[in-house]
Parts: structure tokens; sequence; C-alpha cells
């Protein structure tokens, strides 16, 4: 893979694609980045003639999602026809749609992976975030479904305030399940850039407790030591894979560097997805930015291994500068403050600094 993802970069193939093929979801998932109107999404013929762009492009890895990519009536013909053009497919849905007929399709078709959101083992947790009463049982009789046909699946727990005490009972859950467990710590701003669902992040004191938890993180020591010195390789380096083998389109046809960079570069419905590839301005400055270009974080001890996301901090400033979510999670992590941290004219939250220096000195 890294071989392969090497050879992508420097041909310029877009190995991966994601595509929401719908923002229509049958939840209501109180931290969701998404509106779920229709407000025109793509045909199936539309998808279809994508599909055959992104074949000719170069596209290997096909992720597709929404909103609940099930809610199209279309959604396995988009699929079985993803699969006829030999994409590597992977289905990310809540799984309340699938019963028996679902799942056996799926397998039949070749889908490599199903991933699968679940927020808490506890019915009234799930539940309350996702809206729908009844969806924790419903999503658990579709990933055992899945995983009776063999299906290899991923459950997907997203990390808020409101479950920050369940993620040890979903990953054991997984475990029964047969299904790989994902800690995701990432709350996003909306794709329109509206900041409201930030409020459902968890503090940083919970994140703590995860990070320092090895059944949740594997080796903690490595986990959470301290950044390795940064060198030209790093400052040399790209800061993420958006934009450069990866992109992300909307159920509308927009082009963005990643799902969570909703910097636009056009739309795949007035134009051709290899020509948006490979002329948008947008997406050639992006692809001209490196580790030293980076405003605050080149000089970051932390640059080589923090998780910073250049879509968030595009959202919060510029996609040059940092993100205060990404610094706040690398001290979590290793005790030691970022560049912005320590900065005179920092731009952390102040309450969330205050209780990252508490912890500091109480652990």
């Amino acid at each position: 893979m890294q071989n392969l993802n090497q050879k992508a970069l420097r041909l310029g193939v877009p190995l991966s694609v994601h595509l929401d093929v719908t923002y229509r979801c049958n939840e209501r998932c109180e931290h969701c980045y998404l509106e779920h109107d229709d407000r025109g999404e793509m045909t199936t013929a539309e998808i279809r003639a994508l599909l055959q762009q992104l074949e000719e492009a170069g596209v290997f890895f096909l992720t597709l999602s929404g909103g609940e990519p099930l809610v199209r009536r279309d959604c396995f013909d988009i699929i079985e026809y993803a699969r006829s053009l030999q994409f590597n497919v992977k289905l990310k849905t809540n799984a309340v749609l699938i019963r028996e007929r679902e799942a056996r399709l799926l397998r039949s078709l070749g889908v490599e992976q199903v991933q699968i959101s679940v927020y808490s083992h506890r019915s009234e947790v799930h539940d309350s975030i996702t809206r729908l009463p009844g969806s924790l049982r419903r999503t658990l009789e579709g990933v055992r479904l899945l995983r009776e046909h063999g299906l290899k699946v991923s459950v997907a727990n997203v990390l808020m305030k409101s479950n920050s005490a369940d993620s040890e009972g979903v990953r054991a859950m997984a475990g029964e399940l047969g299904a790989h467990y994902m800690l995701d710590p990432t709350i996003t701003p909306m794709i329109d850039g509206r900041t409201v669902v930030l409020q459902y992040r968890a503090a940083p004191r919970e994140l703590a407790s995860v990070f320092h938890n090895s059944q949740l993180v594997g080796n903690v020591e490595e986990f959470c030591a301290p950044p390795a010195p940064v060198d030209d390789d790093i400052l040399d380096g790209l800061p993420c894979s958006a934009g450069h083998t990866a992109c992300y389109i909307s159920p509308y046809g927009d082009l963005y560097p990643c799902v969570q960079f909703p910097l636009a570069c056009g739309n795949v419905r007035r134009e051709r997805f290899l020509d948006i590839w490979r002329d948008s301005p947008q997406l050639r400055e992006v692809r001209s930015i490196r580790g030293k270009d980076l405003d605050t974080c080149s000089s970051c001890s932390h640059l080589g291994t923090c998780s910073r996301c250049p879509g968030l901090a595009f959202m919060e400033s510029n996609m040059r500068g940092p993100s205060s979510a990404d610094c706040e999670k690398s001290f979590v992590r290793t005790g030691i403050p970022s560049a912005q941290m320590m900065a005179p004219a920092s731009t952390v939250r102040p309450s969330a600094l205050r209780t990252l220096v508490q912890i500091q000195f109480t652990t």
C-alpha cells in the first residue's frame, strides 16, 4: 500500500475517492456535519457517468457514503456498476436498513468493507445521539447479518461528550460481533462552516482518559510518547493526502480535497472529473503546501506526529494554519504544548487551554 500510494502521488493519480450519493438520512445525529434536505442530488445516470470518469482517471478505492446511502432506491445498482468497473468498494452506513436480502447482496457484489457508526453499547445513549428510537438494536442486527455473510465490518465509534464513558463498551461489543473497532475523537464543523456542532466535542479530560487506555489506542507508551525531532523529510513532506491522491465528491457533484476540507474545486456536473483534478487552481494551491510552509506548525515539535487536519485548519482560519482541536489532542496525548499553544496570541480556546494545563499538572 505504501508503494502504491507513492506511485499514485508521483503520477498524479487520484487513487481514492469518497462519494456521497445522498445527504438524506433516516437518523438525525446530534453531531452530524450535514444538512439532510435533498437539493437535487445526482441521478443514477449522472453517477454512472461519473464512475466511468473515475475509472478512466485511475481511481481504485471508492467509498460510497451519505447521509445514509441505502435510502437511495438505486444504491445497489450504483454499487453493482462500481464493482463492474473493478473499484474496491467500501460502504459507510448506519446499517438500520440492512436485512437478510441487503447483506446477501453486499456479499455477492464483493464489497470490500462496510463501516458502521456505533456511538454506545447502551441503547439509551446511542438512540439519543441518533434521535431514532430503536436505532442501536437495528444497527446491531445489521452488523450481525453482515458478519454472518462473511463481510468485513468496521465499527466507527465517534467520541463526544455524551458517550465519552462508553468507548470501552463499544470496543468490547465490536469484538464480540467479530467487527474491527475504530475510535474517532474528531467532531468537525458543519460542511457549510457553521460551528454549532462543536459543542458536542469531548472535553480534554475525557480525551485524556481515552488516549491513555491501552484497550482503545494500543501501545500507550508509543501513542503518548513525546514527538520525535522534526527533520527535513518532515518539513518537505505533505501535510495530508487530501487533494494529492484522494478527494471527495458531494451528492450535488461538488468536488473538494476531502469531506472535512470544504474548499470548492469544481463541479463534475459542469466539468469532467479529470479536468478538475488536473487543472483546478484550488487543488494546485493545496498541492503546493509542504510542512515547512505551514504557519506556526512548521516550527512546532509535533509537526511529524500531529493529527493536524488541513480541512479543520481551513475552516478555523486558513489551510496553512494550525487546527486548535488537533493541538489539543497532541497535548493530551503527550503532555507537551504545541507551538500554537505557546504563542502569545494563541487562538486556542482559553477555557480549553486552562483545562489542558490543569491536566498536565494533575496527572
